[in-house]
């Protein structure tokens, strides 16, 4: 992908620059003294020539040193938005499991009524009391349970395709 990880890239680029600078200083210490007052120093044409390629290499290593700073830059910026992208789906995720248990407790609920219900219709036909009224309550109560096992389902459903919605777009 980048080769050597940014750490190691930084490592080997303040490794660089501390024996360039290092170069830097043995050269200047190698200078003649300044002459008198007003004058350049005095330097022989060979120093002359090392200082200019210490100060090229120097020049080199601060021209890489950018380029890993925009390498580390532009790693941490793609991080950065993966943890958002990440985050927006746990939101996402976390939204439906909330629908999903409210609607899991509405069947509970429901179903809770339905047994009650059943019980209800069962003893007043063992005593000969059945009436339509509470037949229709019985028959009410149901439906209402199938509707809320059906918004679950529907809901399960939607999750499902939400989930496969991607995979379809790659492969097409």
């Amino acid at each position: 992908m980048w080769g050597p990880e940014p750490m190691d890239d930084i490592a080997e680029l303040e490794r660089r620059i501390l024996y360039a600078m290092e170069r830097v200083r043995v050269g200047l210490d190698g200078l003649v003294d300044l002459a008198p007052v007003g004058l350049a120093p005095a330097q022989p044409a060979d120093q002359s020539g090392e200082a200019d390629r210490l100060r090229a290499d120097l020049e080199a290593e601060r021209a890489a040193n950018a380029q890993l700073t925009e390498r580390v830059k532009a790693i941490k910026d793609r991080q950065e938005h993966l943890i958002r992208g990440l985050e927006d789906r746990v939101a996402q995720l976390t939204e439906s499991l909330d629908a999903q248990g409210a609607e899991l407790q509405r069947q509970r609920r429901l179903n809770g009524e339905l047994t009650a219900a059943n019980q209800r219709l069962s003893d007043a036909a063992r005593a000969n009391l059945a009436d339509p009224a509470m037949l229709n309550e019985v028959l009410a109560t149901e439906l209402d349970a199938l509707r809320a096992a059906r918004r679950a389902e529907m809901a399960e459903m939607e999750d499902i395709l939400a989930e496969l919605k991607p995979l379809i777009g790659e492969v097409a």
